[in-house]
């Protein structure tokens, strides 16, 4: 299917732009390159404009991503930042200098898109593709010096993983996407060690042995130098505040405003990766780096939103982001005295093996559904672990706080499409319709 011809002919406006871009949903997510190198190709390289880093993993390559933006921009760099999916609206994904560009932006370049992706000779591309074409060509006619990608699905065949970056991140690795990457942590390993490319460094977060297996043999196949996490850098969170050493070099009291002790590990990351770019020439001064990860934000990541009853917020989507949230709540009990998880998930996602590490750490359970088609129907989860169904995330959010209680918590979890609309209610923001890609 191609896009609509009707778009050639006039101005777009945003609502419009997001139904022409999510029309291209029906051709799902084909992995594969050929089809974003001809479209680069046609469209004069965009991504040859600006320096690159690429971060891909299971989870915390968000956050990586983040906090590695936000600190070249304290450097006094043009910093893009290129994420997916958004929470609330579309033009989320598309960031400089930290602030998404203008809905009138996305309008316009969707607009100017549009012949060509009708034409004959552009390629069908994917949704993502689409999207990750307009981060290009953002981040060129913005002349940023750098752009943080964050891989979509996998590394190998991801659009994100054309050209040569500075330097390839990967972070850590756990099951999810098995009918796509793989079901065992090898396999999955490998997909993500396809952003390995010859003698580019890669600053590698994995800690899993499998996985790291794979990406040791890729690194050396490709002459990648190789930074990994526990060996050549590392950090730990000390009381309210994280130090980072990577042989001689050391930074203490970094104070992150993300929540979690898992956030370590991202943060030595992210640090790695600005050493590395250091070493390329980039001047990323310590009182920059310092002053960047203070002003990291990324929210739906353990993000506490007060009121009565308190409501965290967690994009956890898969069993290794579960088993993370279920040691912070862990950390939380003592504060509150009934702890209500509102529950929703995607069809592909493993909810048994999510909610197991969960269900103890909570005192009620009520399961919404995602406004997605792919979500499982909130009744399938009450029929195996109980608990109460209330299937819109509004209505579900309401009986999730009359249940926890004014000194309770709210627990939000599972999806990110329930957790985002969760958030919006409570933000009182408006939203872009969900797209699961």
């Amino acid at each position: 299917m191609r896009p609509a011809r009707r778009a050639r002919a006039r101005k777009l406006s945003y609502a419009e732009a997001t139904r022409y871009l999510y029309a291209l949903a029906p051709r799902g997510v084909q992995l594969g390159l050929e089809r974003m190198e001809r479209a680069l190709a046609q469209r004069g390289h965009p991504e040859r404009a600006f320096a690159s880093v690429v971060v891909a993993g299971t989870n915390g390559k968000g956050s990586v991503a983040a906090m590695v933006a936000a600190c070249l921009r304290a450097s006094g760099l043009e910093v893009g930042l290129y994420t997916s999916p958004h929470l609330h609206r579309m033009v989320e994904r598309f960031r400089v200098n930290g602030r998404p560009i203008s809905r009138a932006e996305l309008a316009r370049r969707t607009a100017e898109l549009a012949p060509w992706l009708a034409s004959e000779a552009a390629p069908e591309l994917t949704f993502f593709e689409v999207c990750t074409l307009i981060a290009f060509e953002v981040f060129r006619d913005r002349r940023c010096d750098v752009a943080v990608l964050e891989v979509g699905l996998g590394g190998r065949l991801d659009a994100t993983n054309v050209g040569t970056p500075e330097v390839s991140v990967i972070t850590r690795i756990a099951m999810d996407h098995a009918d796509r990457l793989g079901d065992t942590l090898g396999q999955i390993a490998r997909e993500k060690a396809g952003i390995i490319k010859p003698r580019v460094p890669l600053v590698c977060g994995a800690r899993e042995p499998e996985a790291l297996r794979v990406i040791r043999a890729r690194a050396k196949r490709e002459g990648a130098p190789l930074r990994e996490l526990g060996r050549d850098f590392s950090a730990r969170l000390e009381g309210d505040a994280f130090s980072f050493e990577a042989g001689e070099h050391a930074l203490e009291r970094l104070r992150l405003p993300l929540s979690g002790a898992y956030q370590a590990d991202n943060l030595a990351c992210a640090l790695a990766t600005l050493q590395v770019l250091r070493e390329r020439g980039f001047e990323i001064p310590d009182a920059a780096i310092r002053r960047g990860v203070r002003q990291v934000r990324w929210p739906g990541r353990l993000e506490l939103i007060g009121g009565a009853p308190d409501v965290l917020l967690d994009a956890a989507h898969n069993p290794d982001a579960a088993q993370a949230l279920a040691r912070h709540l862990a950390e939380l009990r003592a504060r509150y005295p009934r702890i209500v998880l509102l529950f929703g998930v995607l069809a592909d996602k493993d909810h048994r093996a999510m909610l197991k590490p969960l269900r103890p750490r909570v005192d009620e359970l009520v399961f919404a559904t995602p406004a997605t088609p792919r979500a499982l129907p909130a009744s399938a989860l009450v029929a195996r672990w109980g608990g109460v169904a209330v299937d819109d995330p509004a209505r579900a959010l309401q009986k999730a706080r009359r249940l926890a209680g004014k000194r309770g918590l709210v627990v939000a979890a599972g999806s990110i499409f329930l957790m985002s609309a969760v958030r919006a209610r409570l933000l009182k923001q408006s939203a872009d319709p969900p797209i699961a890609m």
